[in-house]
């Protein structure tokens, strides 16, 4: 280990004149140092303190980015569900279709519409007379069958409203053949046409009320008819 030289001054005798101190300046005490460490302290404590703050802006900002990011998935797969529910609604009610036939080929002979309060699907009593003199009628037509479709307003879910058209025509189906006597064989499967074939605008209550029905038709094939 080498040992730095005296300082050449240091060896003159104090005798009033000295001589000029030759050591670099780099190993002479400075009366700054203390000063100097303690701004190199501040600039190391301000640097940690900038780069904890924007390692927590940065973290605040990823967790932001996240939470639109679900939000975005979120309703990209409700969407998806809700276009999923309508195109089976739209499949069941062409397989209706498709099981009726055009109406072109028969004669209708009589038309009964029962109407159902929001969300319900029991048929309310005041249709009763109404489908029994339908049902009277039915069994002196030969050769006839009845037709009977379910609808519902479009306020709410394709798939709740394809259910209580379904059920609808389901429950009138249920009273012809308990109460008015109508073999099931001459009555075609009850058809849930869900929110297909509107009669109103669905923007006001009454429209609404219209739209939630079940048409019942007795229908005869125009061949059986000779027309």
């Amino acid at each position: 280990m080498t040992t730095a030289s005296p300082c050449p001054g240091d060896a003159i005798p104090r005798t009033g004149w000295r001589a000029p101190c030759s050591c670099p300046p780099s190993s002479r005490p400075s009366r700054y140092a203390p000063r100097q460490q303690q701004a190199r302290q501040h600039r190391q404590w301000l640097k940690r303190v900038t780069t904890q703050a924007q390692q927590q802006q940065l973290a605040q900002q990823q967790a932001k980015l996240q939470q639109q990011e679900t939000q975005i998935k979120e309703t990209q797969e409700e969407q998806a569900k809700h276009t999923a529910e309508i195109a089976q609604e739209k499949a069941a009610v062409a397989a209706v279709n498709k099981r009726f036939g055009e109406l072109g080929e028969y004669n209708i002979w009589d038309k009964v519409e029962v109407l159902f309060a929001n969300g319900k699907v029991t048929v309310d009593p005041e249709y009763y007379p109404k489908l029994l003199a339908l049902c009277q009628k039915a069994q002196t037509v030969q050769g006839y069958v009845i037709q009977v479709k379910g609808y519902a307003s479009a306020v709410g879910s394709a798939a709740l409203n394809q259910k209580l058209s379904q059920e609808r025509a389901a429950n009138v189906t249920e009273y012809l053949e308990q109460k008015g006597g109508i073999p099931l064989t001459n009555i075609l499967a009850p058809g849930a046409m869900g929110t297909s074939n509107q009669v109103a605008p669905d923007n006001t209550a009454e429209g609404q009320a219209e739209n939630r029905r079940v048409v019942v038709m007795i229908l005869q094939n125009k061949g059986i008819a000779g027309t």
